[in-house]
């Protein structure tokens, strides 16, 4: 009896001083606790971050570009943010400490999503029509680029600046015919409204001409340098996560219930299911692993950027994207 009190109290030590060793490490997400935030839940749930030595402090954030600063100034250590406006932001404020390193959407979910009933199916349609756009969108940022690779007359379209929470109200009464946003919520969000399926026209930019990639993890290049193995432990974590929400999207979407208490399970587990069909497990991910880019690709998007925005220097992929955190052959989903 003696011995087996002494084994358990020595276990209780060791998981105790695990638990204190645990390194706190705050994580700011791009937008709000929805679906496709369940990988990151389910890496805390599933003991996946522990496993590596971290406390991971999840925080929802206020569109794409709401990571990037965050992460630059050194507020926290590791964002999820629109790569594409990362490029943006390191061309405007050379030598910030910040780059992506570790593309989580291959395919990048920024839409048009419209409604047939309006008149709205095709890019060419948005001509004459009022399109919604919240200033902070990644899916807006985008659409210069978008408007150049399908000829749109941009003169011809009505901008009408939104919030993000009147964003699929405004297009659900009618008053935008369509608007940017992430393909998955603004789909589910116009859902959730009332909208029926069959109105609603998702115009996925990624299938309309652009090369661009889509979010990833981004890190404070000062804090990656001085912590490269907590980097590595984060990342593999982070894998695990998805992993686990692609073998069970019901039970990621739970978690992101056991968050936001407002959370439609079925909803979310259907957008979850979406972003993992449509941006993650993408036929190049599947065969290559998850996590890294394809340098062709990278230049062809550089390319596509500087179309619509005018580079203060000389566009430099390294500078945007490292795969020096990433095991070799990325992260496999298989």
């Amino acid at each position: 009896m003696l011995m087996k009190s002494l084994a358990i109290a020595a276990a209780a030590a060791i998981s105790a001083t695990a638990a204190l060793a645990e390194t706190k490490t705050p994580f700011t997400l791009d937008w709000k606790f929805e679906g496709p935030s369940a990988a990151y839940f389910a890496a805390a749930d599933n003991g996946h971050f522990a496993a590596a030595g971290l406390d991971v402090e999840i925080s929802a954030g206020k569109g794409s570009l709401d990571a990037i600063p965050k992460v630059a100034t050194g507020a926290f250590p590791f964002g999820f943010a629109d790569i594409n406006s990362l490029v943006k932001f390191l061309d405007q404020n050379p030598g910030a400490p910040v780059t992506a390193v570790m593309m989580i959407y291959d395919k990048p979910p920024f839409a048009v999503v419209g409604r047939k009933s309006l008149g709205v199916e095709t890019p060419k349609d948005l001509e004459g029509k009022v399109l919604g756009a919240p200033p902070p969108d990644g899916a807006w940022a985008q659409f210069p680029p978008f408007a150049s690779a399908n000829d749109l007359d941009v003169s011809a379209i009505t901008v009408e600046p939104v919030g993000f929470p009147t964003r699929e109200p405004m297009l659900a009464e009618g008053k935008v015919a369509a608007v940017t946003g992430f393909s998955f919520s603004s789909f589910l969000n116009l859902v959730r409204l009332g909208v029926p399926e069959d109105d609603i026209s998702t115009i996925l930019m990624a299938d309309y001409g652009l090369s661009l990639y889509g979010n990833a993890i981004i890190v404070n290049t000062e804090f990656a340098e001085a912590n490269p193995d907590l980097v590595k432990g984060f990342l593999g974590a982070v894998a695990a996560g998805w992993k686990d929400v692609i073998a069970d999207p019901a039970a990621g979407a739970a978690m992101v219930a056991k968050r936001n208490p407002a959370a439609d399970v079925d909803l979310e587990a259907w957008r979850l299911k979406l972003a993992i069909d449509d941006n993650v497990a993408t036929d190049y991910v599947m065969e290559n692993g998850m996590g890294g880019i394809d340098a062709e690709r990278m230049e062809a998007a550089l390319a596509q950027i500087g179309e619509t925005y005018e580079f203060k220097s000389a566009p430099d992929a390294s500078l945007y994207f490292t795969d020096a955190y990433l095991p070799e052959g990325n992260f496999a989903l298989k």
